[in-house]
């Protein structure tokens, strides 16, 4: 199904990403600039990230609502031909239960964008500047969470499952459960793996630890990091700063001078 560009969204749905307004999509601050009545999670997204807001929008905190007190909120501002911005931490496309919303506000006939944002995960490896797909140590990256009292995760996509890949594997949600998560990840990384403990990231109060697999459950318990903490398990966390066992750090082809592809032509490369 394609989405109909012609008719004018009545209710934009924006991930403000990670928490620093500077991470927010053009789009999604001019959103917020121009909305009458802006909706969100406040114990998820700073203030600061309404700093462009209208002087005279309608800010509304939602931590403490259901789902149906927020649709008849948004209901009632549409009737009087307002626009709404509903606000949500990170990426809408990562845990952010948006499909229950929509569900009923296409339901209710009520046009709806959704405006996509910078999740943690990217956020951190930008502060710890490396890169999570390094050519010949990992190539592939997995979201996920383990399970918990608002979601339970498939059988199939059990932690010690999915630690057998050894890839660069982001871990959401998962604080309170660090120590069982920290048994299953052994079941299959070395004891030695790196693992960014990422506390508030893109907040004020921004923690980024890395320490051994080994002390990952430690670390999180000594230095009381219970909530908005993410985990990044990965051996391309080995290359920060040049701490790899190899020296030299492995480079792409892509920009190789040796490396011929569509826009280099044979004679570039003599």
């Amino acid at each position: 199904m394609i989405a109909d560009r012609t008719l004018i969204p009545q209710v934009y749905i924006i991930g403000v990403g990670p928490g620093d307004p500077d991470l927010l999509t053009v789009k999604g601050q001019r959103i917020i600039a121009t909305a009458d009545t802006i909706l969100y999670a406040d114990s998820l997204i700073p203030d600061r990230i309404l700093q462009h807001a209208r002087p005279d929008a309608e800010i509304i905190k939602t931590s403490d609502r259901t789902l149906e007190q927020i649709v008849s909120v948004i209901l009632d501002r549409v009737k009087s031909g307002l626009t709404i911005a509903r606000l949500h931490s990170g990426d809408l496309s990562l845990y952010s239960a948006i499909s229950e919303q929509i569900h009923a506000l296409k339901a209710a006939n009520i046009t709806v964008e959704l405006i996509p944002g910078i999740s943690a995960y990217q956020a951190a490896a930008a502060t710890l500047q490396v890169e999570l797909t390094v050519p010949e140590i990992v190539q592939t990256i997995i979201l996920t969470r383990p399970t918990g009292r608002a979601s339970s995760v498939p059988p199939a996509e059990d932690l010690a499952s999915l630690a057998a890949h050894q890839s660069s594997l982001c871990l959401y949600l998962a604080a309170k459960h660090v120590e069982t998560a920290q048994a299953k990840l052994l079941c299959h990384y070395p004891p030695e793996t790196p693992v960014a403990i990422c506390f508030r990231v893109g907040w004020e109060d921004e923690r980024i630890l890395v320490v051994p697999l080994t002390e990952m459950a430690a670390v999180t318990t000594r230095e009381q990091l219970v909530r908005t903490t993410m985990y990044i398990i990965s051996p391309a966390l080995a290359q920060i700063d040049g701490n790899s066992a190899d020296s030299t750090p492995t480079r792409s082809r892509l920009y190789h001078p040796q490396h011929q592809h569509l826009f280099r032509s044979t004679s570039d490369l003599e």
